[in-house]
Protein backbone atom coordinates (compact mmCIF):
# COMPACT_ATOMS: atom_id res chain seq x y z
CA UNK A 1 0.00 0.00 0.00
CA UNK A 2 2.60 2.92 1.28
CA UNK A 3 4.65 1.99 -2.20
CA UNK A 4 1.60 2.36 -4.22
CA UNK A 5 1.20 5.80 -2.68
CA UNK A 6 4.70 7.00 -3.65
CA UNK A 7 4.32 5.54 -7.40
CA UNK A 8 1.57 7.76 -7.40
CA UNK A 9 3.34 10.52 -6.54
CA UNK A 10 6.53 9.95 -8.04
CA UNK A 11 4.09 9.51 -11.51
CA UNK A 12 3.35 13.06 -10.94
CA UNK A 13 -0.93 12.27 -10.20
CA UNK A 14 -0.62 13.55 -6.41
CA UNK A 15 1.72 15.26 -4.06
CA UNK A 16 1.37 13.25 -0.55
CA UNK A 17 1.14 15.18 2.50
CA UNK A 18 0.16 12.38 5.17
CA UNK A 19 -1.39 9.27 5.32
CA UNK A 20 -2.10 6.56 7.33
CA UNK A 21 -3.28 2.79 6.55
CA UNK A 22 -5.49 1.37 9.38
CA UNK A 23 -6.65 -2.18 9.47
CA UNK A 24 -9.44 -1.67 7.30
CA UNK A 25 -9.19 1.93 5.68
CA UNK A 26 -6.76 4.42 4.37
CA UNK A 27 -6.75 8.29 5.01
CA UNK A 28 -4.24 9.79 2.41
CA UNK A 29 -4.23 13.87 2.52
CA UNK A 30 -2.93 14.48 -0.80
CA UNK A 31 -2.03 17.19 -3.44
CA UNK A 32 -4.15 16.21 -6.68
CA UNK A 33 -1.56 17.07 -9.71
CA UNK A 34 -3.18 15.43 -12.44
CA UNK A 35 -6.05 13.76 -13.47
CA UNK A 36 -9.34 14.04 -11.21
CA UNK A 37 -9.65 11.93 -7.42
CA UNK A 38 -11.32 9.12 -8.65
CA UNK A 39 -8.77 8.13 -11.25
CA UNK A 40 -5.72 8.38 -8.27
CA UNK A 41 -8.11 5.94 -6.03
CA UNK A 42 -8.85 3.65 -9.32
CA UNK A 43 -5.01 3.57 -9.70
CA UNK A 44 -4.53 2.92 -5.83
CA UNK A 45 -7.31 0.34 -5.96
CA UNK A 46 -6.28 -1.90 -8.89
CA UNK A 47 -2.36 -1.73 -8.39
CA UNK A 48 -2.60 -2.45 -4.58
CA UNK A 49 -5.29 -6.08 -5.65
CA UNK A 50 -2.48 -6.64 -8.26
CA UNK A 51 0.09 -6.98 -5.53
CA UNK A 52 -1.89 -8.78 -3.12
CA UNK A 53 -3.93 -11.07 -5.78
CA UNK A 54 -6.96 -10.34 -4.89
CA UNK A 55 -9.30 -7.64 -4.44
CA UNK A 56 -9.26 -5.78 -0.95
CA UNK A 57 -11.32 -2.56 -1.41
CA UNK A 58 -14.81 -1.61 -1.40
CA UNK A 59 -16.37 0.16 -4.67
CA UNK A 60 -16.53 3.94 -2.98
CA UNK A 61 -14.58 6.31 -1.13
CA UNK A 62 -15.24 9.36 0.79
CA UNK A 63 -13.27 12.43 0.11
CA UNK A 64 -13.64 15.86 1.93
CA UNK A 65 -11.98 18.99 -0.34
CA UNK A 66 -9.51 21.18 1.87
CA UNK A 67 -11.32 24.31 3.15
CA UNK A 68 -9.43 27.64 2.78
CA UNK A 69 -10.20 27.97 6.66
CA UNK A 70 -8.32 24.62 6.98
CA UNK A 71 -5.32 23.98 9.21
CA UNK A 72 -3.09 21.64 7.11
CA UNK A 73 -1.13 21.17 10.30
CA UNK A 74 -4.17 20.30 12.22
CA UNK A 75 -5.96 17.84 9.48
CA UNK A 76 -2.53 15.94 9.48
CA UNK A 77 -2.34 15.42 12.74
CA UNK A 78 -5.68 13.97 12.95
CA UNK A 79 -5.16 12.14 10.27
CA UNK A 80 -2.11 10.47 12.06
CA UNK A 81 -3.50 9.99 15.17
CA UNK A 82 -5.93 7.75 13.91
CA UNK A 83 -4.08 4.63 15.44
CA UNK A 84 -3.98 6.13 19.11
CA UNK A 85 -8.40 7.02 19.17
CA UNK A 86 -8.51 3.21 17.54
CA UNK A 87 -6.31 1.79 20.40
CA UNK A 88 -3.92 0.52 18.55
CA UNK A 89 -0.46 1.78 19.81
CA UNK A 90 0.17 4.13 22.76
CA UNK A 91 2.09 6.14 20.73
CA UNK A 92 1.96 7.50 16.88
CA UNK A 93 5.80 6.44 16.19
CA UNK A 94 5.01 3.33 17.06
CA UNK A 95 2.55 2.70 14.04
CA UNK A 96 4.30 1.56 11.38
CA UNK A 97 2.06 2.62 8.44
CA UNK A 98 1.65 6.10 8.44
CA UNK A 99 4.26 9.26 7.24
CA UNK A 100 3.92 13.16 6.86
CA UNK A 101 5.63 15.84 4.86
CA UNK A 102 5.81 17.16 8.57
CA UNK A 103 8.05 14.71 10.47
CA UNK A 104 8.61 16.88 13.39
CA UNK A 105 7.28 16.74 17.52
CA UNK A 106 4.07 17.55 16.95
CA UNK A 107 2.96 14.40 14.55
CA UNK A 108 5.76 11.87 15.53
CA UNK A 109 5.45 11.54 19.25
Amino acid sequence: MVRQIKRLQDEGHADTLCFVVMPEHLHWLMVLRGGALSDGVRRLKGRTAQVLGRPVWQPSFYDHAFREDEDLRILARYIVANPLRAGLVERIADYPLWNSVWLDGALSG
